[in-house]
């Protein structure tokens, strides 16, 4: 793969409706879509899934943008690349910015995938031809969380993932149970509470939840060891697993019972992969989350779960779900709870080049001399 060109693609879209955390609430969305083009005319698509405030990672949409322009995609014109593991190599002078080496390692694999023919789950080892969707409910009034619930339950979704933050987290969770006993229920605390809060989270326990998801610091795994001998929820990480050392030295330790993976946390899908066939060894559970993101995000991500470790229904929706138009064709749909493999060579998705420009608001290209 001999890259000609590289072109950044600033883009905005507005959710369908505000999307509520213990972080804060989005309601338009900024990405980058990383379109890559070799010496033969084929193209790969990638995105950038960084927010445009640091309150998930730290990186942002600006800094990804300074990360891809100034270092990353230099390095990547000036040689060839044979596969897209060689990324690993070519970046490693650069430090972390993973959400900015995965716009261009996600673009690669499309791109890898495509001049071979192959779809991109096959060329990852995906086993899967349709996979299970879960659906992530913000924090909101609970008649409204009951709702949406109501509502994603007769679409077919297979499991429910509501946010949770101190003071907002027992009354939410038994109101939830006391609706839908036997739902396949997890919460997402997104780091709101410390080692103080062992006696409020204890309190989950009752409820028989599939996991609690994040429930410390973004960057910690020894507390959250702490914590899982003290509950008997599983604890999933995610915001604290940003490579295959991190998920190596969290199983160490017993820090987590279940790992997130989200391609852009991690830098990629060669990262991803690698902390994959991990767990798959150490018997850990996986699913792959979500960023809010466009298709072509989404198509990656779809394309991941498609590997055997990952037996937990992801965060993985129907594009129809947080858009009222996507950026591909066809758009991601959910079926009776499950999304189809695409089998067309590629991510399997083609980009809709006209609604694209209308939601374009800063294209740059760069080209190898």
């Amino acid at each position: 793969m001999n890259i000609k060109y590289v072109i950044l693609r600033f883009i905005k879209m507005d959710l369908l409706a505000p999307f509520v955390t213990s972080y804060g609430k989005v309601q338009k969305r900024e990405m980058i879509l990383v379109e890559v083009e070799d010496t033969d005319g084929v193209t790969g698509w990638g995105e950038v899934v960084a927010f445009s405030i640091p309150w998930y990672t730290e990186e942002t949409i600006q800094t990804c943008f300074h990360v891809l322009d100034e270092f990353l995609i230099p390095s990547l014109l000036k040689g060839e690349c044979k596969h897209p593991e060689d990324l690993t190599a070519v970046f490693s002078p650069v430090k972390r910015n993973r959400m900015a080496k995965a716009g261009l390692d996600t673009a690669l694999w499309d791109l890898y995938a495509t001049k071979r023919e192959k779809p991109l789950a096959s060329v990852l080892g995906g086993t899967r031809n349709k996979i299970e969707a879960g659906v992530v409910i913000g924090i909101d009034d609970i008649p409204k969380m009951l709702a949406k619930i109501e509502q994603y339950l007769k679409e077919g979704y297979k499991r429910f993932k509501v946010k949770i933050k101190p003071g907002y987290d027992y009354e939410l969770i038994r109101q939830i149970r006391k609706e839908y006993p036997s739902l396949p229920l997890m919460a997402d605390a997104n780091s709101a509470y410390t080692l103080h809060d062992i006696e409020r989270l204890k309190l989950l326990d009752e409820f028989e939840l599939m996991m609690i998801e994040q429930p410390l610091d973004s960057d910690d795994i020894v507390d959250h060891a702490k914590l899982q001998r003290e509950i008997m929820t599983p604890i999933c990480l995610d915001e604290s697993i940003v490579s295959y050392d991190d998920v190596r030295k969290a199983i160490e330790l017993g820090s987590c019972q279940i790992v997130n993976v989200k391609v852009g946390r991690v830098g990629g899908l060669t990262e991803a992969k690698r902390i994959h066939d991990l767990c798959l060894d150490q018997r850990i559970d996986l699913w792959v989350g979500g960023m809010l993101e466009s298709g072509v995000s989404r198509a990656h991500n779809i394309a991941l779960a498609s590997l055997p470790g990952f037996t937990i229904p992801g965060d993985i929706s129907a594009s129809s779900r947080y858009w009222e138009k996507d950026v591909i064709v066809p758009e991601v749909i959910v079926t009776d709870g499950y999304i189809q493999v695409p089998s067309k060579i590629g991510m399997g998705f083609e980009i809709d080049r006209e609604f694209l420009k209308k939601v374009t608001y800063e294209t740059k290209t760069y080209k190898a001399m």
